[in-house]
């Protein structure tokens, strides 16, 4: 299974979702960078992804996005093969 990287903060329930979806999905290891705790992290995501908002996922290299493209991914049937590589 590959890594899997997730940008988010502690109040954000899309990070939550993002993380429940994951686990139902089999990941049992996301690791999570807190930019709410450092600042600095927030700028890396920007500068990565293009995006200002949490949670910013990455499945490997891959950057799938936000908890909207993270259902989309899964609702077209590709997550499962993703976390299977």
């Amino acid at each position: 299974m590959p890594n899997v990287m997730m940008y988010a903060t502690a109040m954000c329930p899309y990070c939550n979702f993002a993380e429940r979806l994951l686990r139902a999905k089999g990941v049992a290891e996301i690791s999570k960078i807190r930019v709410d705790l450092e600042p600095a992290r927030r700028v890396e995501m920007m500068s990565k992804t293009g995006r200002r908002t949490v949670p910013q996922i990455y499945i490997g290299a891959f950057h799938v996005g936000g908890y909207d493209d993270l259902v989309a991914l899964d609702r077209a049937g590709k997550l499962a093969a993703m976390l299977e590589r």
